[in-house]
């Protein structure tokens, strides 16, 4: 029992601690007890000229939850690529360019961030592009994920002469890309492909080609869509396709280039290995992936749904309601609901405009933060018996500040239910993942966190249902494992 309170208090200090990180500031976390999303890209390449400033515009905007601490274009025009990128929203960046018509052409390429590696400077702001000697732009990409690899592959480079002015990992693919480009645009994609390690997937163009390509294991997603015969688009997820009207054709394959060339009308495809062993992040259907997406065929919101009615038949319990954390806990408490019977009830309402920093001088003031970004109907609730269902426990705080406000509304039993297994290790693959100090279910027993939250019952979805739902173990399903398909859980924070 001694030792049991003494995680438990630990805990507790380390919660109180990040309090005092900044008097005037609330922490992140405080605020994102979650995974942040680790970026989204966007391509599109046409035959003719059409209005590339509105599409990426449109198709951005539908990944604008995958990163929103900057965003940036490269667009093909008239053989010159024209380059924007800035700190904010999708909508602000788009909003500073004052020559729209530069930014109309045959290709675009466009990029959502929030920092994975590399500190958050503007130089590290995508798409990153490479320039002539005479400092015209001549090739350009856009890149989600981690490489394993970037540190080595820079000091290589490096000793090779090649300056780099960033601290990114993405530079590295740019600089290899550019190296070899003596080989031809696929054969230079190739060789940096033989070169990296990692999970990436990658959008680019030169002056007068596009391509994109995906990691040998395909942990990052990339899908591929048509607008018509001679205009095709590439994008983190397919919400972005039906963003611009676009067909979605396939997912791009794990090992895969497509590409344009100057030869042959169409877009080409290119495998740099063969049958490679598809292993998607798991967490994209959990949490990252917006529900009206599809990744490899499979309906985010049908798995959301059907992790619902699993944690059913493997957790059941008695209780009037069942409620959703808002967003992604919604379609499993519908889940829920639908098997068990139980009513669902969307009383959590979500404040949609709270922003991530706020100066709160006080400590009393900053434990109301979660109230602003969630908070019940009362009248729902008051003397029932509620099941929670969310898609993670990462941390745990906003986890704890909730039950408080719900047992602070008069409820009579608190189940809390999570859609996800529990969180033991970070991501070094493309997610920004607490270490593994802060991640409260690699010190915690499933009891103990219980205890700590002050939940009257709390499951996880198993590891077996996981995978039952997904149809396949053919995922990454290291932050829950520790077992990654590529490099050696190694951190990926790489040259700052």
């Amino acid at each position: 029992m001694k030792e049991k309170n003494s995680i438990q208090n630990n805990w507790l200090a380390r919660d109180q601690e990040s309090y005092g990180r900044n008097l005037f500031r609330l922490p992140e976390e405080e605020l994102m007890d979650s995974m942040k999303e680790e970026c989204g890209i966007f391509g599109m390449y046409s035959e003719h000229d059409t209005d590339t400033f509105s599409l990426s515009q449109f198709g951005l905007f539908a990944l604008q939850h995958r990163g929103q601490e900057a965003c940036g274009i490269s667009v093909m025009n008239q053989g010159k690529i024209f380059n924007v990128k800035d700190e904010g929203l999708v909508l602000d960046v788009y909003k500073e360019i004052k020559e729209p018509e530069n930014f109309m052409g045959n290709g675009v390429i466009g990029h959502t961030r929030y920092t994975t590696a590399g500190d958050k400077k503007k130089y590290n702001f995508q798409p990153f592009f490479a320039k002539n000697e005479y400092d015209q732009t001549i090739l350009s990409i856009a890149h989600n994920g981690n490489l394993t690899n970037a540190r080595e592959l820079k000091e290589e480079l490096e000793q090779e002469g090649v300056v780099f002015k960033a601290t990114s990992d993405s530079e590295v693919i740019l600089r290899l890309i550019q190296k070899n480009l003596d080989l031809g645009l696929r054969g230079a994609i190739k060789a940096t492909m033989e070169k990296i390690e990692g999970a990436y997937s990658v959008v680019g163009i030169t002056r007068n080609k596009f391509f994109a390509f995906r990691d040998f294991h395909g942990i990052r997603p990339l899908v591929l869509g048509a607008i018509d015969e001679k205009t095709y688009v590439a994008a983190s997820e397919s919400a972005a396709l039906d963003a611009v009207g676009a067909q979605y054709v396939r997912d791009i394959l794990p090992g895969e280039i497509v590409y344009t060339s100057e030869n042959e009308r169409g877009l080409h495809s290119f495998l740099v290995r063969e049958n490679c062993q598809r292993k998607l992040c798991a967490f994209e259907y959990i949490y990252f992936a917006r529900p009206d997406s599809s990744l490899e065929g499979i309906s985010v919101h049908e798995i959301r749904e059907k992790s619902g009615e699993k944690i059913w038949q493997q957790a059941p319990v008695e209780a009037d309601i069942v409620i959703g954390v808002p967003d992604s806990g919604v379609p499993a408490a519908i889940g829920f609901s639908k098997v068990s019977g139980i009513p669902f009830r969307p009383v959590l309402i979500k404040n949609r405009y709270v922003g991530r920093s706020f100066i709160i001088p006080t400590q009393e003031m900053r434990e109301r933060i979660v109230n602003l970004k969630l908070n019940p109907i009362v009248s729902e609730i008051k003397g029932k018996r509620v099941v929670i269902i969310d898609d993670s426990i990462v941390r745990g705080t906003t986890s704890k500040r909730l039950v408080k406000i719900l047992k602070d509304s008069g409820v009579r039993e608190i189940h809390f239910r999570s859609v996800s297994p529990p969180i033991i290790a970070p991501c070094f693959l493309g997610i920004d993942t607490p270490s593994k100090d802060d991640l409260i279910s690699a010190n915690m027993t499933t009891e103990e966190l219980r205890e700590y939250l002050g939940v009257d019952s709390l499951e996880f979805l198993s590891m077996d249902n996981l995978i039952e739902i997904l149809g396949s173990s053919d995922h990454c399903f290291g932050c829950f494992t520790e077992k990654y398909p590529v490099g050696k859980g190694e951190q990926a924070e790489l040259f700052t």
